[in-house]
């Protein structure tokens, strides 16, 4: 039978200097996260406000291709893994899992983490032996599973985060059994238990748009009976991940969105070479960020493609036949393997995974191809 581990991250007013005080366990922290390399921690990443309006999407359908790694300029300020915190004592969601898993003959450790190093510490229980090369490395055939107990999607990527910065080589030290189309091994699967079963209103997270359980008995049956179902990840040159994707943009206290500009480009293909304005643009790995009010900004996200959808909001003036001047939306999409978004002025506020943060240099998006995976049914 297997050893589970329930994992919730800790709330930041009961953990001075752990959980908002630099160690990020729920997304609070000071510092920068700088580079995409790793198996070495760059420090925590930086916390500041921004609002874009809210988004949602269905997902949709699958275009198998092949992806890789892109070269990216060094950013700084990235976003913040933020969200609303566990409280101090297990929640009734945890204790149902664990009480189910318990059922079953699970061997089951519940963990309250309040910094990285508290989640690095559950995360070294999936290191494989040692290898000839040094590097750390998942075990393929381990016997322990990890649950994480989430109260938003940037709670899930703050531990994906902290996996990714635990596995992934640095270029210098790529081994020769890594796939060429990545820049990290298979991360061990994990189970994700809302803390919230019954969620309602508009907005659907990820365990929402991937179909995954959100009850703790199911969810306990997908740890022990269930298969990994492997997603691709976009990691960012600010060192961080998004599971499900960016919205770039803002409104007024109005609601009116507000012009900005910035050089977007995906692959080859240029959307926008920063001299128009933009009202809106959505980077999509899955179906979070696909629709902005009443506006279809991507097509068909999807989390097992391989690669990334990329919009575009631009306001276009057009001329009547009269003569009179209007001002229509124009959408631009397109998809690759990479993305990169270049300011052209001042700060754009932007919500990544949830999480708000402002974008004041050049921030860059490559596909990792069914780099992490979720247990299902």
């Amino acid at each position: 039978m297997y050893d589970v581990v329930l994992l919730t991250l800790g709330s930041e007013r009961d953990a001075p200097g752990g959980c908002g005080s630099g160690g990020a366990c729920c997304g609070g922290a000071t510092g920068a996260d700088t580079g995409p390399t790793s198996q070495t921690d760059t420090g925590p990443e930086n916390t500041s406000q921004a609002a874009p309006g809210q988004a949602n999407a269905d997902q949709a359908s699958n275009d198998q291709t092949s992806s890789g790694q892109a070269n990216t300029d060094q950013a700084s300020n990235d976003q913040t893994d933020t969200g609303q915190c566990a409280t101090e004592r297990p929640r009734v969601p945890v204790l149902a899992c664990a009480d189910a898993l318990n059922a079953r003959g699970a061997r089951v450790e519940t963990v309250t983490a309040r910094s990285d190093a508290e989640i690095d510490a559950v995360l070294a229980r999936f290191d494989g032996p040692a290898r000839p090369d040094g590097l750390t490395w998942p075990d393929p055939d381990s016997k322990t599973r990890l649950v994480i107990a989430t109260a938003s999607d940037g709670q899930l990527r703050a531990v994906l985060r902290r996996l990714v910065k635990r596995y992934a080589p640095a270029p210098s030290k790529r081994p020769a059994d890594l796939p060429g189309n990545r820049t990290l091994p298979d991360l061990p699967p994990v189970a994700v238990l809302p803390l919230d079963p019954a969620r309602g209103g508009t907005h659907r997270d990820l365990a929402a748009q991937l179909g995954l359980p959100r009850d703790p008995a199911a969810v306990a049956a997908a740890v022990l009976d269930g298969t990994p179902r492997r997603l691709d990840l976009l990691r960012n040159d600010g060192g961080s991940v998004t599971l499900d994707g960016a919205l770039l943009g803002a409104a007024d206290d109005a609601g009116r969105p507000l012009h900005w500009r910035a050089r977007v480009e995906v692959d080859d293909t240029i959307l926008t070479d920063g001299s128009e304005p933009l009202l809106a643009c959505a980077v999509g790995n899955a179906g979070g960020y696909a629709t902005l009010n009443d506006v279809t900004l991507l097509t068909a996200p999807d989390p097992t493609d391989g690669q990334v959808e990329v919009a575009v909001a631009v306001p276009v003036v057009v001329r009547s036949t009269w003569g009179r001047k209007r001002v229509r939306l124009e959408v631009r999409r397109a998809r690759g393997r990479a993305v990169s978004v270049l300011p052209r002025e001042g700060r754009v506020p932007y919500l990544d995974d949830g999480v708000e943060s402002e974008l004041t240099r050049k921030r860059s998006w490559w596909v990792e191809p069914g780099a992490w995976a979720v247990w299902s049914i």
